[in-house]
């Protein structure tokens, strides 16, 4: 089994993802592998928060040129939690705005 640090790999840190800061929605680089129910737990584990939904997206890795050769940068997985109305905030995120 993983463990929780396997599944979250870092917070994305945007102006977008700073502003949904307000909403109790937080952004997370996750495991291509990991599904909702994981990072879910993930997430109360880790921060001790409760979390309300997780929505989840693909990105492809774009296509980079160096000269001749051509190569990929790696596909990735984004999560965005929203926390529940009750929950308390994680305050890894409260200084960076």
């Amino acid at each position: 089994m993983k463990s929780v640090y396997d599944i979250i790999k870092r917070p994305i840190i945007t102006e977008q993802s700073m502003e949904a800061v307000e909403d109790k929605r937080y952004v997370f680089e996750v495991a291509k592998d990991a599904n909702k129910i994981e990072i879910k737990k993930a997430i109360e584990e880790i921060f001790g928060v409760k979390v309300d939904k997780v929505n989840t997206m693909n990105y492809q890795g774009k296509e980079k040129r160096q000269g001749m050769l051509i190569g990929r940068r790696p596909s990735w997985k984004k999560a965005v939690v929203t926390l529940k109305e009750d929950s308390k905030t994680i305050e890894f995120f409260e200084g960076m705005y």
